[in-house]
């Protein structure tokens, strides 16, 4: 009997368009037909493979590690169509491929004459296939190697996956929490927070988001975390879930407990030593003055001059008492009220523009003609702004120019008081309000004059900062609610 592919061209032209490599064998073994496909991967011609036993066409280690001649002849023998067979060739000078091959019965009416041998090169597939395990792998590892809580939810919120640092810090393990909502595990009062803000970003058009609440695990105290929310997108752009990552951040408060502390105790440091130096000078005074009154047969105006000398110190050492209290707590919330800023500017830069004029000092006013009203104490402001004109003079030495502006927003008001004295050195900036700061530049008196006018800034719910650039000048800049 005839095969197909000696008496059937359209067969042959099928077999040959076919992207997967044909052979058809005979019961013999015996190659009977050989599409295209093949003999190109193969390498061989027609007259190496039609008519060659299957021990000539495939190395005999690739025949015995398949057992492909015993599956033939059980195709044979059963008439079953044997699929998914994994067989690697690598033919004459040509890289290794990787074949899945099937097996088909061709039988006519009463007998099977061929078996069709399909061999579908899968090698890139394995490549991909293989590059995908590698990097699902990388990610996986990289995922249980973090220190932060590393877990996704579904678009429903239920937890799918539950990274190592996870299970150590809450001592609950993926079986623990799969299928959970992860606000379950929240504390209480949190959980609202959690669910509104992890149901917003598995919305449509939602970006990161962020939240802190403390978990509540099984055993053992709270822990406090912080979780950054992100949506998981598929290749259409739609969101499908979302991976959260949770910081423990019980070691970065104590820290910052930690720091804080410090700071106190710096700042309350400074702040005794600038008290011990104030005031030992004005009682340097009064007990020296003290000691000569004590003396007997002092001329009357050697002792009046002593006596002035110890009322004088005293007074010193009472206002720099005073104006501790008023940088603790600046009372003015019994006595606020409307204030007219423009008209406290005004009174503020009548009295300094002589001494601005004798210094060659040129004072600029850039003030609306119109009253602007604050809520305030127009002592305590005037204060502030007679402060920050004084420093700016003290700043100008060999003169200069001194400008006080004022400028509107929409909620708020803006006062500048700009120089072009000597400047601040940045590495200062930061410390030009800290009670009892002297700066290294002209000007400074006893470092509370910044000290207070921030504090009674802040109780008028204002704002006060600097910017300076030494050799070129400073400008402060107040910021008020607008009544």
């Amino acid at each position: 009997m005839s095969t197909p592919c000696e008496n059937g061209h359209a067969f042959r032209q099928l077999l040959n368009a076919l992207p997967s490599s044909v052979l058809l064998v005979d019961q013999r073994l015996r190659v009977v037909c050989a599409n295209r496909n093949f003999l190109t991967k193969s390498r061989r011609t027609e007259a190496q493979t039609i008519g060659r036993h299957l021990a000539e066409v495939f190395p005999t280690v690739i025949l015995e590690r398949t057992d492909m001649a015993v599956r033939i002849r059980k195709v044979f023998r059963d008439g079953q169509t044997l699929r998914g067979r994994r067989i690697a060739y690598r033919a004459p000078g040509i890289p290794l491929r990787i074949y899945y091959y099937s097996l088909a019965p061709l039988a006519d009416a009463s007998s099977i004459e061929t078996v069709m041998l399909f061999l579908e090169d899968v090698t890139e597939q394995v490549r991909l296939a293989e590059e995908v395990r590698r990097v699902e792998d990388h990610l996986a590892s990289v995922v249980e190697s973090a220190s932060d809580l590393v877990l996704s939810v579904n678009i429903s919120g239920h937890i799918l996956t539950w990274n190592s640092a996870a299970e150590s810090l809450t001592g609950l393990g993926l079986a623990d929490v799969l299928g959970r909502y992860l606000w379950e595990i929240c504390n209480c009062s949190a959980r609202a927070e959690v669910c509104e803000v992890l149901l917003g970003t598995l919305s449509a058009g939602a970006g990161a988001r962020a939240c802190e609440c403390r978990l509540t695990p099984p055993t053992g105290a709270s822990v406090l975390v912080s979780w950054m929310f992100s949506p998981m997108k598929d290749d259409r752009g739609a969101v499908i879930g979302a991976v959260a990552v949770g910081r423990d951040l019980t070691e970065r408060r104590k820290l910052e407990q930690q720091l804080r502390q410090s700071q106190k105790l710096a700042a309350l440091g400074v702040m005794a030593g600038g008290i011990a130096h104030e005031i030992r000078n004005p009682l340097a005074v009064c007990s020296s003055a003290a000691q000569f009154l004590m003396e007997d047969d002092l001329p009357d105006d050697f002792r009046r001059d002593c006596a002035e000398k110890v009322q004088t110190g005293l007074l010193k050492a009472s206002e720099i008492i005073e104006n501790l209290l008023r940088f603790a707590r600046p009372s003015v919330d019994e006595d606020m009220g409307e204030v007219d800023l423009v008209a406290v500017l005004h009174d503020t830069i009548d009295l300094i523009e002589n001494q601005a004029r004798v210094q060659k000092i040129c004072v600029h006013r850039q003030l609306p003609e119109p009253p602007v009203s604050v809520r305030g104490v127009a002592s305590l402001l005037q204060q502030v702004f007679m402060n920050l004109a004084l420093n700016a003079i003290n700043a100008m030495p060999s003169g200069g120019d001194l400008s006080v502006a004022l400028t509107l927003a929409e909620s708020e008001i803006e006062v500048q008081v700009t120089d072009t004295g000597v400047g601040i050195p940045e590495s200062e900036l930061e410390h030009i309000f800290d009670p009892f700061h002297r700066g290294s530049s002209p000007g400074w008196g006893t470092g509370l004059g910044l000290s207070i006018s921030y504090s009674i800034v802040q109780r008028h719910l204002g704002r006060i900062s600097a910017r300076s650039k030494v050799g070129e000048g400073s400008c402060f800049t107040v910021g008020l609610p607008l009544l």
